[in-house]
Protein backbone atom coordinates (compact mmCIF):
# COMPACT_ATOMS: atom_id res chain seq x y z
CA UNK A 1 0.00 0.00 0.00
CA UNK A 2 2.74 2.47 0.97
CA UNK A 3 4.80 1.50 -2.08
CA UNK A 4 1.83 2.16 -4.40
CA UNK A 5 1.34 5.58 -2.83
CA UNK A 6 5.05 6.33 -3.28
CA UNK A 7 5.00 5.31 -6.94
CA UNK A 8 1.81 7.30 -7.55
CA UNK A 9 3.38 10.37 -5.94
CA UNK A 10 6.49 9.98 -8.08
CA UNK A 11 4.34 9.70 -11.20
CA UNK A 12 2.31 12.81 -10.29
CA UNK A 13 5.49 14.80 -9.60
CA UNK A 14 7.04 13.74 -12.93
CA UNK A 15 3.85 14.64 -14.81
CA UNK A 16 3.71 18.05 -13.10
CA UNK A 17 7.38 18.59 -13.97
CA UNK A 18 6.72 17.70 -17.61
CA UNK A 19 3.68 19.98 -17.73
CA UNK A 20 5.54 23.02 -16.38
CA UNK A 21 8.55 22.33 -18.61
CA UNK A 22 6.22 22.17 -21.62
CA UNK A 23 4.53 25.43 -20.57
CA UNK A 24 7.94 27.07 -20.20
CA UNK A 25 9.09 25.86 -23.60
CA UNK A 26 5.89 27.07 -25.23
CA UNK A 27 6.20 30.44 -23.50
CA UNK A 28 9.79 30.95 -24.59
CA UNK A 29 8.85 30.14 -28.19
CA UNK A 30 5.58 32.10 -28.35
CA UNK A 31 5.89 35.18 -26.15
CA UNK A 32 6.71 38.46 -27.90
CA UNK A 33 9.66 40.00 -26.05
CA UNK A 34 12.66 39.22 -23.89
CA UNK A 35 10.96 40.31 -20.67
CA UNK A 36 8.02 37.91 -20.97
CA UNK A 37 10.30 35.12 -22.12
CA UNK A 38 12.60 35.63 -19.15
CA UNK A 39 9.57 35.58 -16.85
CA UNK A 40 8.25 32.28 -18.16
CA UNK A 41 11.72 30.77 -18.18
CA UNK A 42 12.32 31.70 -14.57
CA UNK A 43 8.89 30.73 -13.25
CA UNK A 44 7.63 27.72 -15.18
CA UNK A 45 11.03 26.18 -15.85
CA UNK A 46 11.96 26.38 -12.18
CA UNK A 47 8.71 24.66 -11.24
CA UNK A 48 9.23 21.99 -13.91
CA UNK A 49 12.75 21.22 -12.73
CA UNK A 50 11.62 21.39 -9.11
CA UNK A 51 8.83 18.87 -9.47
CA UNK A 52 11.01 16.53 -11.54
CA UNK A 53 13.90 16.66 -9.08
CA UNK A 54 11.49 16.11 -6.19
CA UNK A 55 10.29 12.96 -7.99
CA UNK A 56 13.90 11.83 -8.45
CA UNK A 57 14.66 12.43 -4.77
CA UNK A 58 11.56 10.50 -3.74
CA UNK A 59 12.40 7.64 -6.12
CA UNK A 60 15.96 7.35 -4.79
CA UNK A 61 14.91 7.14 -1.17
CA UNK A 62 16.99 8.35 1.77
CA UNK A 63 20.63 8.31 0.77
CA UNK A 64 23.50 10.55 -0.24
CA UNK A 65 22.28 10.78 -3.83
CA UNK A 66 18.90 11.97 -2.62
CA UNK A 67 20.57 14.68 -0.54
CA UNK A 68 22.55 15.78 -3.58
CA UNK A 69 19.33 15.98 -5.57
CA UNK A 70 17.77 18.20 -2.92
CA UNK A 71 20.87 20.45 -3.03
CA UNK A 72 20.56 20.63 -6.81
CA UNK A 73 16.90 21.56 -6.40
CA UNK A 74 17.88 24.40 -4.04
CA UNK A 75 20.56 25.55 -6.50
CA UNK A 76 18.02 25.70 -9.34
CA UNK A 77 15.53 27.62 -7.20
CA UNK A 78 18.21 30.23 -6.53
CA UNK A 79 19.89 30.50 -9.93
CA UNK A 80 16.99 30.43 -12.42
CA UNK A 81 15.23 33.58 -11.15
CA UNK A 82 18.58 35.31 -10.67
CA UNK A 83 19.59 34.58 -14.26
CA UNK A 84 16.23 35.79 -15.58
CA UNK A 85 16.61 39.01 -13.58
CA UNK A 86 20.10 39.54 -14.99
CA UNK A 87 18.87 39.00 -18.55
CA UNK A 88 15.96 41.41 -18.06
CA UNK A 89 18.18 44.02 -16.49
CA UNK A 90 20.71 43.74 -19.32
CA UNK A 91 17.90 44.13 -21.86
CA UNK A 92 16.64 47.20 -20.02
CA UNK A 93 20.10 48.74 -19.88
CA UNK A 94 20.51 48.05 -23.59
CA UNK A 95 17.33 50.04 -24.23
CA UNK A 96 15.08 47.21 -25.37
CA UNK A 97 11.48 48.30 -24.94
CA UNK A 98 8.84 45.83 -23.75
CA UNK A 99 6.10 44.84 -26.15
CA UNK A 100 2.69 46.39 -25.44
CA UNK A 101 -0.78 45.72 -26.84
CA UNK A 102 -0.80 49.01 -28.76
CA UNK A 103 2.58 48.24 -30.32
CA UNK A 104 2.12 48.30 -34.09
CA UNK A 105 5.54 46.86 -34.97
CA UNK A 106 5.43 43.68 -37.01
CA UNK A 107 7.53 40.59 -36.46
CA UNK A 108 9.79 41.68 -39.33
CA UNK A 109 10.35 45.09 -37.69
CA UNK A 110 11.27 43.43 -34.40
CA UNK A 111 13.62 41.04 -36.19
CA UNK A 112 15.33 43.90 -38.03
CA UNK A 113 15.68 45.87 -34.80
CA UNK A 114 17.17 42.88 -32.99
CA UNK A 115 19.81 42.39 -35.68
CA UNK A 116 21.06 45.98 -35.60
CA UNK A 117 24.57 46.30 -34.28
CA UNK A 118 25.08 48.57 -31.32
CA UNK A 119 28.20 50.25 -30.04
CA UNK A 120 27.55 48.92 -26.54
CA UNK A 121 27.17 52.39 -25.11
CA UNK A 122 24.57 53.67 -22.69
CA UNK A 123 21.32 54.24 -24.56
CA UNK A 124 19.86 56.40 -21.82
CA UNK A 125 22.58 59.01 -22.02
CA UNK A 126 22.72 61.96 -24.39
CA UNK A 127 23.18 60.82 -27.95
CA UNK A 128 24.73 63.15 -30.51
Amino acid sequence: MIERLRVATILVLVLLGLFFTFVSTTGVLRLPDVYSRAHTASQADTLGAGFTLAAVALALGWGTTSYKTVLLLFFIFVTNPTAAHAISRAADEEGIEPWTTDDDRTDEDLLDASQMETDGGDRRGDQQ
